[in-house]
């Protein structure tokens, strides 16, 4: 596969508060100052891969950015030692090195690394294997990492069926921050946990929880010790279910679920300190925000929902702690970055934008 180097972006930097008008708080002490916290975006649009550098809080466009794919782009993933960005889409995954200031290059020679009708694609934080969740709505795929190469290896992955009454359409597939679980999002079919052996990569099905009626689980994510399940859900019983995450991964709901967010709840992340998440929402074009409690119960945050671009599609939390990054299909921006409020803990405000992603579908941020 080639690249071609096309022009810079011009960044445009917004100081008004979004969704809290008149409003202009501090950045929190910026990103990255050596710039080593990448955001790449996989864009449909211009079937491209686009990438920032965070630092002091704004996204500088990375040398050579865009990236031109020769296919449509759906799922994007970083491996936990930041070397190599895997881009999925329709029956083909490609594997790119990360280089130096987020600089990406292809890896086995421009071919491909794995194949399968990719939905979504999470890696185990061991980084020792790569899940992708395949739109066929009957298979989970697995491959092993090869650290040196970035090459992909099949492995056996799970197969899963439903009676002909129910609807599966794969969403969101996410490997829990200790390893011990994969999980798979299956719109109006709910989900599916199975529990990783991280040695031998063998996942086995643990529990299956259905969607309520008319219901559609969109995405998925857990909190960095795996004690909650957050799941981002539309229609009649929309909005943010939360469950707390037992042994083998039994999942019990959480009195007050699902806690009210805008319209079509449809992406869904945790921040790095586990005391926030965040949930996108596709319909109204907004980001909703809560406090997390002990007994993972939430508390929406002043200001909340906050304004993004239109037809808000995927969100991810940078490793400071300090950003939320939201993509936006519908642009107005296409990718927008939040810092968080110092006098309102957990609420965000806009600091850098951008048009220049040009129809994001999906977004994955280095470690």
């Amino acid at each position: 596969m080639s690249f071609r180097a096309l022009r810079f972006l011009l960044v445009l930097p917004v100081v008004l508060l979004a969704g809290c008008a008149g409003f202009f708080p501090p950045i929190n002490g910026g990103g990255s100052g050596s710039g080593t916290n990448i955001v790449y975006v996989a864009n449909a649009g211009t079937t491209s891969i686009t990438a920032f550098a965070m630092s002091s809080g704004a996204l500088a466009s990375v040398s050579g950015s865009p990236y031109s794919l020769t296919f449509t782009p759906t799922a994007i993933a970083v491996n936990p030692a930041n070397t190599y960005l895997y881009v999925g889409g329709n029956g083909v995954v490609y594997a790119y090195a990360i280089g130096t200031g987020g600089v990406l290059t292809a890896a086995n020679s421009g071919a491909v690394v794995a194949n399968g009708n990719v939905v979504s694609m999470d890696i185990s934080p061991d980084g020792k294997w790569l899940f992708a969740l395949d739109g066929d709505g009957t298979t989970v795929r697995e491959y092993s990492i090869d650290g040196s190469t970035g090459l992909l290896t099949a492995q056996t992955g799970a197969a899963y069926s439903y009676s002909s009454t129910v609807t599966v359409v794969p969403k969101m597939i996410k490997v829990s921050p200790g390893g011990s679980y994969v999980m798979v999002a299956l719109g109006t079919a709910g989900e599916i946990v199975y529990t990783l052996n991280t040695t031998t990569g063998v996942i086995a099905e643990s529990q299956r929880l259905s969607a309520p009626t008319t219901t559609s689980d969109n995405a998925i994510a857990m909190d960095k010790n795996t004690a909650f399940l957050f799941i981002a859900r539309s229609g009649n019983a929309g909005g943010l279910a939360v469950f707390t995450i037992g042994t083998a991964g039994a999942l019990n709901i959480v009195g007050g679920s699902p806690f009210t967010t805008g319209t079509q709840a449809n992406s869904v992340v945790v921040d790095n300190t586990a005391k926030y998440v965040y949930v996108g929402n596709r319909g109204d074009g907004t980001i909703s925000a809560f406090s997390i409690g002990t007994t993972g119960a939430l508390t929406a945050i002043s200001g909340s929902p906050y304004s993004s671009g239109t037809t808000v599609t995927a969100l991810a939390a940078d490793s400071t702690g300090k950003y939320i990054l939201a993509a936006a299909s519908g642009g107005a921006p296409d990718l927008g970055m939040y810092a968080f409020d110092t006098s309102v803990l957990g609420r965000i405000y806009t600091v850098s934008s951008t048009t220049s992603a040009y129809g994001p579908v999906a977004v994955a941020v280095t470690h």
